[in-house]
This record gives structure tokens, C-alpha cells and sequence, in this order.
């Protein structure tokens, strides 16, 4: 597995580095504190179908998650977006499980499927 293609950090000025760290700061750091604290975590928005079935998966399992949802498709899209930098990961919903991304719902129903969730 390759890295993905990132622009090198002696390509990007300190103007632009301190705007990103400080993008959105606070939601970024409620995201990372409750990966950082809890099992499983599942970042999320309403509306996403995706969401809803990564949560029914997890909670038809028995599965003890906690749930941060911000906006939905009409709201709060650029504290998403800042999620989406901090994690390097596209889409929602983004579930954490011992502090590592796995990935969405679909990664999550594989997770499943080998009998790999968490009790």
C-alpha cells in the first residue's frame, strides 16, 4: 500500500501551515480528544446514509460507540472539511476504533463480516 500524494511541506508556506492548523481548530481538537478517550467513535452528519448504517451495524452488535455529528449536507461543511484534513479521509462517516481510523461503513460491514468488531 502506497502513500497517498501529498504536496511537500518545504512547498507549502508558513501563512498557509498556520492557517490550516488553526482551520476549524476547536471542532478538530473535540474530534481528536474523543478518539484519543473512547473504544469506538464514529464521526458523522445527518442526513448521510452512510452514518445511519455504520450506527445501526454497531448498535444492532452490541457495540458501545460515542457518535459526534456535525451539520448535515445544508450546514457545517467547512468544520467537516477540517475534519476530513486532520483525518486524510474523504468521506463521513469516519469510525475510529482503539484510536485508528478503519474507515466508513463500508470498511466497518468488513470489519463485521470477519468477526473483527470490538466487544
Amino acid at each position: 500500500m502506497s502513500e497517498r500524494p501529498r504536496l511537500s511541506e518545504d512547498k507549502v508556506s508558513d501563512a498557509v501551515k498556520a492557517s490550516v492548523a488553526g482551520f476549524h481548530r476547536g471542532i478538530v481538537d473535540e474530534v481528536a480528544a474523543t478518539v484519543a478517550r473512547d473504544k469506538v467513535v464514529v464521526v458523522g452528519m445527518a442526513q448521510n446514509p452512510f452514518v445511519k448504517k455504520a450506527r445501526a451495524l454497531l448498535t444492532e452488535r452490541g457495540v458501545k460507540f460515542t457518535y459526534i455529528e456535525h451539520g448535515s449536507y445544508l450546514s457545517k461543511w467547512k468544520e467537516r472539511l477540517a475534519i476530513k484534513i486532520w483525518a486524510g479521509f474523504p468521506t463521513f462517516p469516519m469510525v475510529f476504533i482503539d484510536g485508528v481510523l478503519i474507515g466508513g461503513s463500508n470498511e466497518l460491514a468488513a470489519l463485521d463480516k470477519d468477526g473483527k468488531l470490538p466487544k
